[in-house]
């Protein structure tokens, strides 16, 4: 019987299992949105939807926290600088799981994209390469 025992095994090894969940995490709070798997997408919410209510609390112990799960600084910068602040006042529901009309090829596996349900500002980088080039003179 499986009492008490909560959460996928993936027909991984537990340490396999948590660096997918650690990179799906990271890809997730970088760009926003990502495409994976249905049961893979309500798993990682159960990673994701934590680590930005401790951005939300933005103190010392809450970002060495969220560094042992993400495992790189300038994620954990980006998280707490970036993402915390853009739901500051929201109570929960941090993620939203739409599922895909189509299956994955090759396997039929049920596919989703996960999202953040506010979304991120895009970096000012790509602005600025457009104008920063001069006009063509004929």
């Amino acid at each position: 019987m499986r009492h008490n025992n909560s959460g996928r095994k993936f027909s991984r090894t537990p340490s396999h299992r948590k660096v997918l969940m650690q990179n799906l995490s990271k890809s997730l709070l970088l760009h926003g949105k990502i495409r994976t798997t249905v049961l893979k997408a309500k798993d990682m919410r159960r990673v994701v939807e934590p680590l930005i209510t401790l951005a939300q609390r933005n103190d010392l112990h809450a970002r060495r926290l969220a560094y042992k799960v993400l495992n790189d600084h300038k994620l954990v910068k980006h998280l707490f600088d970036v993402v915390g602040p853009l739901f500051a006042g929201v109570p929960g529901g941090y993620t939203r799981i739409s599922k895909l009309a189509m299956p994955r090829r090759g396997d039929n596996a049920p596919m989703a994209v996960i999202e953040l349900t506010k979304s991120l500002p895009q970096p000012k980088e790509a602005e600025s390469s457009d104008e920063s080039q001069p006009a063509k003179e004929e």
